[in-house]
């Protein structure tokens, strides 16, 4: 058991509950970071970091909705500076692989806090499942602006406890884990498992950006954000990310979770019933 206590920002989206969870199994006090919390915490309201920060040791950072996005990392160095300042220990930062704008950021949230432990992931497995491509698998076609390259699918439960062992476990201080599922998987085979787990007819398409754009924001998403997914799925799905990578086994000292053995358990658990 550990005596950490933990400010984990994004705490309420994808990873961070993952992260809350097994932070809690393993007995640290926990602090979620969220506009809704108590205390309140807004990356974009300085006046909300100082009461997050009190009383923190570890912080587990989660910039939304991207670390890529245009000014992302000066705001989370900024922060980081002002954790070193509050005396915590420890830090995980949640990046994106491939991503020129997140390594930038990881450059400078290092300089701010040297003994940073960088969680640099491939395209997350459960984006099919639990976020902007869960209405699509739905309505049978995944439509990315991007060709059919492969991506090594990283599995969220696999981040989530890199992220808990580097925020309560000695040893991770500077590490550098590029995380990634075992093999690479194109999407359309990605499509085809999907299908299989859920028992439905999917596919894939590539299209053009402004089509992606607007199929987002018609789904709900805010057009900034929808510019800014499109920008950066171009940018990074042109097969420069293909090669699997070792963080994961590094980091936990088993393999990686398969794309197959997700979609498996993601479809027993209903996760694309209507």
């Amino acid at each position: 058991m550990t005596t950490e206590h933990v400010l984990v920002t994004g705490g309420t989206g994808m990873t961070g509950r993952r992260v809350t969870r097994l932070l809690r199994e393993r007995g640290a006090g926990i602090r979620v970071g969220s506009r809704s919390g108590s205390p309140r915490f807004d990356w974009h309201d300085r006046a909300t970091w100082d009461p997050a920060l009190e009383g923190i040791t570890s912080v587990y950072l989660c910039y939304h909705p991207d670390l890529g996005f245009p000014g992302a990392g000066a705001t989370v160095a900024a922060f980081a500076a002002r954790a070193a300042r509050h005396g915590v220990r420890r830090m995980a930062l949640l990046s994106g692989r491939g991503e020129s704008g997140s390594e930038r950021a990881e450059r400078a949230v290092r300089t701010e806090f040297p003994g940073l432990a960088v969680l640099r992931c491939a395209v997350f497995a459960q984006d099919f499942s639990e976020s902007f491509l869960r209405g699509p698998v739905l309505e049978g076609t995944v439509a990315l602006p991007a060709p059919d390259v492969p991506e090594p699918f990283v599995d969220l439960d696999d981040v989530a406890e890199v992220a808990a062992r580097a925020l309560t476990e000695d040893g991770h201080a500077g590490e550098l884990y590029e995380l990634t599922g075992p093999k690479a998987v194109a999407f359309a085979e990605a499509a085809r498992l999907i299908g299989e787990a859920s028992g439905r007819t999917v596919v894939y398409q590539e299209v053009p950006a402004e089509d992606f754009v607007a199929g987002a924001v018609a789904a709900g998403v805010a057009e900034e954000e929808a510019r800014g997914l499109a920008d950066l799925l171009g940018e990074i799905l042109d097969g420069r990310n293909a090669e699997p990578a070792d963080g994961v086994e590094r980091a936990l000292g088993r393999p990686a979770t398969g794309f197959d053995e997700y979609a498996r358990r993601a479809g027993a658990a209903g996760a694309w019933d209507r």
